[in-house]
């Protein structure tokens, strides 16, 4: 005697889902921002609002890549970031910067290429410690 299972058929009907509504939502924001985007205004506005931030961007960004290698010379070396100048002056890739280190002012010379991010300490340019020089030197050369 060989049984068979009884099969049942169920008849479960699929959740009604308002999918009506949702096209309905979704073709009423689409026409709003196609209406919106549809206005020459608002296409000058974003056209000149993308321009400025281009040159934003552009303008500093040699000052952003300066800054992200003198931090990262400042703490290698123990010191503290003071600042950098916007831009470089003179061409040659460098922007100068500055870093206090044991009380003293270090100017360091900071690369604006992502290839080549970290800083030079400038000893060319390092103003001479007044303190170690001795009273003299305090009241100014003569």
């Amino acid at each position: 005697m060989s049984e068979t299972p009884e099969q049942t058929q169920t008849n479960l009907s699929a959740p009604e889902t308002s999918s009506e509504s949702s096209i309905s939502w979704t073709e009423n924001v689409k026409s709003s921002v196609g209406n919106i985007l549809s206005s020459w205004k608002v296409k000058a506005g974003l056209g000149v609002a993308v321009l400025l931030g281009v040159l934003v961007l552009s303008f500093f960004w040699q000052h952003m890549i300066a800054v992200v290698g003198m931090n990262s010379w400042a703490a290698r070396s123990g010191a503290r970031a003071i600042e950098c100048m916007v831009r470089d002056t003179n061409n040659d890739e460098y922007v100068s910067c500055s870093a206090l280190l044991d009380q003293q002012i270090v100017p360091l010379e900071c690369s604006s290429s992502l290839l080549n991010i970290g800083c030079r300490v400038n000893y060319g340019t390092a103003a001479p410690n007044l303190k170690q020089l001795g009273p003299r030197a305090a009241a100014g050369f003569r």
